[in-house]
C-alpha cells in the first residue's frame, strides 16, 4: 500500500481487512500503474497537455459544446473554490447531485483533483435516502444543482456531517458555485494522490434496503477503461457517445464519461433520455455509440427507418439482463448487433461480455480480458458447464465496501461473488439465470424489496406487505406488492393508486410497485417467518 495523499483519512481507515477484500488481478500490460495517480490527470490534463485540448469533448442541447481546455478550466476553477472557499482537504467527500449536465461532469473532475471523493447519487432520491448515504459516507460537502435543492433543505442537514454546500444552475448570485468559479483561479495543481487512494464512493442498495458504499480507487478508474472499452467495445477518438443511464450510476459513469474520455471522445449529456429523447439526441448530435437498458431498446426499435439513417454503429445493452428476444428485434430494426454485458457497482463496470461478432443468442458472453470468472456452488467448487451455479469473478476491481459486514458475503475465498445466477457453457459464454437474492431488477434500476415494503407500512391503511420482482416483458421485472389491509379498507383500484402515490413520494418514484394485490395474509412458516418463494409462485 503506497502513502496516502488523504489527509482526512475516514475512507482508508474503514477499508474492510485485507483478508477479506478479494484477490486483484493485473495481468494485462494496460494494468500496470504507477504508485502515483490521480485520474483527472490520466482522462482530462492529459489531452489539454498534448495538444488535444481544442477537441470536443462534452455536447448538450441548446447548442452547448465543451472542448477539453474548456472542461479542465472550469474543473480547476471548482477546484479551487472547494479548496480555498469550502475548505476541503483531500480525503474528504463531495456528495453531488444533479441530472446528466456538463455541470456534473465538472464537478466531478474537480473532487478528483482536489484529491476527494465523489459519491453522486440518483436524481430521484429522496431527502430520507440522502440522509443515510451522508451519514454512511461521514459526507462533508455538498455540489447540488438548483433543480434538485428540494430534496436537500433541510432534511439533508439536520444531525448530518454535511457542513458546506453549494448550488449551481441557479439564481442565487454571489453564492452560486458558478458566481465562485467566476472568482477563483483557471488553474490548479492536482494533488498527488496514490493510485490505492480511494476517489469514489458508488452507493448501492442492499437486499435489507440499507445502502452500501463501494470505494474505488484512482487506479480502478483507470483499470476499467483498460479492459471493456479496449477489448470488447473498440471505439476511436472520432466516436460521439450518448445514453440514458444516470452518471450516479458506474455504468452511466464509464460508458458516458469515463471511456470517451479515455480516448480523447465526445460525449452527448441529456438530462432526461426517454426513448424518443435518446433518438431526437442520436439524430441531432449525429451519435454513434449508445448505451441504455433492454427496456429503451425495444421501444426505440419501432424507430429502426429513422435509426439506420443516423451514424449510429455501436449500443451497449446492460443493467438487466438482455432478453434474446429483443437481441433479435433490434438487429432486425437497425441492422446493428447489441453489445450485451453484465457489471456491478462492486466491480465498478462490465467484466462479462462479448463484442458483436462473437454475440450468441441468450449469453451475456465471456470474460472480459483483464477479469476471470467461473460459476460455483454454495461451497465454493467451481461446477461443471451447463450446471447453473453462482457467479464468481476476479479482476484489477473488486468489492470494498464502507465498513459493512455484508463484505463477508460478497467476497469469498478472494472471488467476487456477486449474487447472480449463472450457467457456464463448454465454450465459456455464460447465460444468466436468476438474481440468488432479493434484489429487483426493473429496467435496470436495483430495487430493495425491503424498502418498498417499508415505505408501503408507513401507510396507515396497510397492516402487512410483502414485495417481490414479478417477471415482466418489458421492463424485465417489476416491483409487485402483496398487501394485507387493515380492517375496514377497502380493497379497490382507488386504494391501489392512493398506495403507490404514497409509495412515489416516500422513496425515489422508480421504487413504487406497478402491481399491487390485496391478500387476506402472507404465507409464513409456524416461526412467522415470511415465505416469499409461495409469492413468487402466485406472481
Amino acid at each position: 500500500m503506497t502513502h496516502t495523499a488523504h489527509l482526512d483519512t475516514f475512507a482508508r481507515d474503514h477499508l474492510p481487512p485485507p483478508a477479506l477484500q478479494p484477490t486483484f488481478t493485473f495481468e494485462l500490460p494496460g494494468l500496470q500503474f504507477p504508485e502515483r495517480l490521480n485520474c483527472a490527470t490520466e482522462l482530462l490534463d492529459r489531452h489539454v497537455a498534448e495538444g488535444r485540448g481544442d477537441r470536443v469533448c462534452i455536447l448538450a442541447p441548446g447548442g452547448l459544446s465543451w472542448t477539453y481546455a474548456d472542461l479542465a478550466e472550469k474543473a480547476n476553477r471548482i477546484a479551487n473554490v472547494l479548496v480555498q472557499d469550502m475548505g476541503l482537504v483531500p480525503g474528504n467527500r463531495v456528495l453531488l447531485r444533479a441530472p446528466n449536465n456538463p455541470m456534473l461532469v465538472a464537478c466531478w473532475f474537480a473532487i478528483m483533483k482536489a484529491g476527494g471523493i465523489a459519491v453522486a447519487t440518483m436524481p430521484l432520491l429522496r431527502a430520507k435516502e440522502l440522509k443515510a448515504i451522508v451519514e454512511i459516507g461521514q459526507v462533508s460537502h455538498a455540489l447540488c444543482d438548483a433543480a434538485l435543492a428540494e430534496e436537500m433543505r433541510p432534511n439533508v442537514l439536520v444531525s448530518s456531517t454535511l457542513r458546506h454546500l453549494r448550488y449551481f444552475s441557479s439564481d442565487d448570485g454571489p453564492d452560486s458555485l458558478e458566481a465562485a468559479m467566476e472568482r477563483a483561479s483557471p488553474q490548479f495543481d492536482n494533488v498527488d494522490t496514490a493510485s490505492d487512494d480511494t476517489c469514489i464512493f458508488g452507493f448501492t442498495s442492499g437486499t435489507t434496503g440499507v445502502p452500501k458504499a463501494t470505494m474505488h480507487y484512482h487506479r480502478d478508474v483507470m483499470a476499467i477503461c483498460a479492459c471493456w472499452p479496449r477489448h470488447v467495445l473498440r471505439v476511436t477518438a472520432d466516436d460521439v457517445f450518448i445514453g440514458s443511464p444516470p452518471l450516479a450510476f458506474t455504468f452511466g459513469l464509464g460508458g458516458l464519461v469515463l471511456f470517451p474520455m479515455a480516448i480523447g471522445a465526445s460525449t452527448v449529456l441529456l438530462e432526461k433520455a426517454s426513448p424518443p429523447q435518446l433518438l431526437d439526441g442520436i439524430k441531432a448530435f449525429q451519435a454513434t455509440v449508445l448505451f441504455t437498458a433492454p427496456t429503451s431498446y425495444r421501444t426505440l426499435a419501432a424507430r429502426g427507418v429513422e435509426l439506420r439513417r443516423t451514424p449510429l454503429r455501436k449500443c451497449v445493452s446492460a443493467g438487466e439482463a438482455l432478453p434474446a428476444a429483443t437481441r433479435a428485434l433490434w438487429k432486425e430494426a437497425t441492422g446493428i448487433e447489441l453489445i450485451d454485458g453484465i457489471g456491478a457497482t462492486e466491480m465498478l463496470h462490465i467484466f462479462i461480455s462479448h463484442d458483436e461478432s462473437n454475440a450468441r443468442p441468450g449469453a451475456t458472453g465471456k470474460a472480459v480480458p483483464g477479469y476471470r470468472a467461473k460459476v460455483i456452488d454454495d461451497d465454493g467448487h467451481e461446477v461443471p458447464p451447463g450446471t447453473v451455479g453462482k457467479l464468481a469473478v476476479q479482476g484489477p476491481t473488486g468489492c470494498r465496501y464502507l465498513a459493512d459486514e455484508r463484505q463477508r458475503t460478497y467476497v469469498k475465498n478472494g472471488w467476487n461473488v456477486t449474487g447472480d445466477a449463472y450457467l457456464m457453457d463448454a465454450d465459456g459464454y455464460f447465460f444468466y439465470q436468476a438474481r440468488t437474492d432479493d434484489m429487483i431488477i426493473s429496467a435496470g434500476y436495483n430495487i430493495a424489496a425491503p424498502e418498498v415494503e417499508e415505505a408501503l407500512m408507513q401507510h396507515p391503511a396497510v397492516a402487512e406487505c410483502a414485495v417481490i420482482g414479478a417477471p415482466d416483458l418489458e421492463r424485465g421485472q417489476i416491483v409487485k406488492a402483496f398487501v394485507v389491509l387493515r380492517p375496514g379498507q377497502d380493497e379497490s383500484e382507488a386504494m391501489v393508486r392512493t398506495l403507490q402515490d404514497f409509495v412515489k413520494r416516500t422513496v425515489a418514484p422508480y421504487k413504487y410497485p406497478r402491481a399491487i394485490r390485496f391478500i387476506d395474509k402472507l404465507p409464513r412458516t409456524q416461526t412467522g417467518k415470511l415465505q416469499r418463494f409461495k409469492l413468487h409462485e402466485q406472481a
